[in-house]
């Protein structure tokens, strides 16, 4: 019985620590300038965050979607945040200047925000409510899922 209770103690201590922490909207990143900013910023407002590097094949197919998302719903209160992993950002401007990006570009050359999110995989997106929760996360940009993501987006923004 006093194992069974230790045990319980020790991994409800231990999932309840940073590491073990959600995503949050509490991290630094560079703005195109290379100015420090947080991402907090956009707290109060529904906010897709997206991880994306240049060569990255199916991020260049998320960005007229997340360009289409930001146009639709920014008067409700939508941000879209992609946030680039390149080491070199002069990689990230020549990928933007053959696709561009209608919404906040943000840069972590670092990737420290990368691994605090736990990265699985590119592109990875996380959608927070206006609360700062994380309430939905996507490995890949999948055409086929598109409406499903859409549908996330306007359930969090009635809210």
């Amino acid at each position: 019985m006093k194992r069974s209770l230790l045990a319980s103690l020790l991994l409800t201590l231990a999932f309840s620590s940073p590491l073990f922490a959600a995503p949050s909207l509490d991290h630094t990143v560079l703005t195109k300038e290379g100015t420090e900013t947080s991402l907090q910023e956009f707290a109060g407002k529904v906010v897709y965050v997206d991880f994306w590097a240049s060569w990255c094949g199916p991020c260049r197919k998320s960005f007229p979607w997340m360009n289409q998302m930001q146009a639709k719903y920014q008067q409700q209160g939508f941000e879209v945040v992609a946030i680039n992993l390149d080491v070199d950002t002069e990689l990230a401007h020549e990928f933007l200047t053959k696709i561009p990006a209608n919404f906040n570009l943000r840069f972590n050359p670092e990737g420290d925000v990368a691994r605090e999110f736990d990265l699985p995989g590119m592109p990875s997106s996380y959608l927070f409510n206006r609360q700062g929760e994380l309430v939905q996360k996507h490995v890949g940009f999948f055409d086929k899922n598109k409406p499903a993501y859409e549908q996330e987006i306007q359930l969090l923004l009635k809210e």
